[in-house]
């Protein structure tokens, strides 16, 4: 599978995958200052901005196995940091099963490693109902008082537009696509143990759609993994506060052998 994508800067491979319902625009703060320290590449996941759907089941699997095809038709051979926020890090963790010998270190940020309990997919699937009969604007509303932080929502009306406008953007069919593969997605709690890169773990303070507490049950699960909070960030801590998130992820490179 041929993924749309952005590529800057040179040195190490750092794949950075987007959260949902959003595409690898939402890197554009990162792009400049994290380019710095490597090469950035960033896809769109399958379904989303440019890129195609996948064929068959959609999966969190099918996502990592698209990353990694991709990386192969890049020709790249060098082992890659992967970091992923929200639905990136989901994909993160099915690479991390699938993939490991390709990995020279993980971000996780703003993710969790549960699988969805019945609640969740139950929301899920009242999702895929709303998103089968409306645009992609009227699910991104719906979704934004829990993408952001309350502080970012009254404060930072810039990216409040920015994340509406990616997020209108969308297909429905690769919403629907990725909120089936996010429903049914495997837990990786035991994944947790399986890391053995170094890793970094981010959270946005006032997250609530994964908070911090979920990360510190990560950071604990993971051998050596260093976590970072970002304060008055949401969900989407990487646009909410770019400044703090860039320092915590170029500090991360920086000390990578």
């Amino acid at each position: 599978m041929s993924l749309a994508y952005d590529d800057v800067g040179q040195g190490r491979p750092v794949v950075l995958l987007h959260a949902f319902p959003l595409s690898q625009a939402m890197w554009q703060a990162q792009r400049d200052a994290v380019s710095r320290h490597c090469r950035l590449l960033t896809p769109d996941l399958p379904g989303f901005g440019d890129s195609p759907l996948l064929e068959g089941t959609p999966s969190v699997e099918g996502m990592a196995d698209a990353v990694a095809r991709w990386l192969d038709g890049l020709g790249v051979r060098e082992k890659v940091v992967l970091g992923g926020l929200s639905m990136g890090g989901y994909v993160s963790f099915a690479f991390v099963r699938k993939y490991a010998d390709r990995l020279a270190g993980l971000i996780l940020a703003d993710t969790r490693a549960e699988a969805d309990d019945d609640t969740a997919r139950a929301n899920r699937d009242k999702l895929i109902g709303f998103a089968a009969t409306n645009p992609a604007s009227a699910v991104v509303e719906q979704m934004l008082p829990k993408l952001l932080g309350p502080q970012t929502m009254t404060g930072q009306p810039g990216v409040v537009e920015q994340v509406r406008k990616m997020g209108s953007a969308q297909r429905p069919a690769g919403i629907i696509a990725a909120l089936q593969a996010l429903r049914n997605r495997a837990d990786s709690t035991p994944t947790l143990a399986q890391v053995k890169v170094p890793t970094l773990i981010v959270v946005g303070t006032d997250d609530a759609l994964t908070p911090p507490s979920l990360s510190e049950k990560m950071a604990a699960g993971i051998a050596g993994s260093k976590l970072v909070q970002i304060d008055k960030a949401g969900h989407l801590s990487n646009l909410e506060r770019p400044t703090a998130f860039n320092d915590a992820v170029s500090g991360f490179l920086r000390g990578l052998r």
